[in-house]
C-alpha cells in the first residue's frame, strides 16, 4: 500500500555463517513496483545529494554500505533519518522534499523507484515543492 507519509521498512535477512544476504521483491517489500535502480558512490566529505521532490515517483532509499543522513521534508515539517543497516529502507513517497548528507567514508546509497529517470519529475526548487504540495506560503 503506498503511502503519503516516509517509513522504514525492514526486509528479509538470511543469516548464515559465511556472510547473510537481504532480497527485496517489488510490491512485495516495497510499496510500487520497480522501474529504474541508481546508486550514489564516492560522495565527498561534506557534500549533500538529492535536494529535491519529485513529483509522481517513490524511491525506497538503502544503505548498502556505510551510512548517511537522509532529510524529509513535508513542507509543515522535517524529519531525519539516519540509515547504516544494509537490511533496511526508508520508504520516501511523492512530493516530498530529500537531501542526503553525512556520507561516511566508503558509503554506498541504492535507490530504487518507481518510475524511469524523467526530468519533468523533478521539483528542484523548494519554493516550487512547496506550492505544489500544498504547504502554507510563508
Amino acid at each position: 500500500m503506498k503511502s503519503t507519509e516516509c517509513a522504514i521498512y525492514e526486509l528479509p535477512k538470511m543469516i548464515d555463517p559465511r556472510g547473510n544476504l537481504t532480497f527485496v521483491e517489488a510490491a512485495r517489500h516495497v510499496p510500487f513496483e520497480i522501474k529504474r535502480v541508481f546508486y550514489l558512490y564516492d560522495v565527498p566529505s561534506g557534500e549533500t545529494r538529492a535536494g529535491h521532490a519529485l513529483r509522481k515517483c517513490h524511491q525506497f532509499i538503502i544503505a548498502m554500505s556505510g551510512s548517511f543522513d537522509l532529510v524529509v521534508d513535508y513542507g509543515t515539517r522535517r524529519e531525519t533519518y539516519h540509515l547504516n543497516r544494509s537490511d533496511c529502507g526508508l520508504y520516501v513517497p511523492p512530493l516530498v522534499w530529500r537531501e542526503i548528507h553525512n556520507f561516511s567514508t566508503n558509503s554506498v546509497c541504492l535507490v530504487l523507484a518507481s518510475e524511469f529517470y524523467d526530468i519533468e519529475d523533478y521539483l528542484d526548487i523548494y519554493a516550487d515543492f512547496r506550492k505544489t504540495a500544498g504547504a502554507p506560503q510563508s
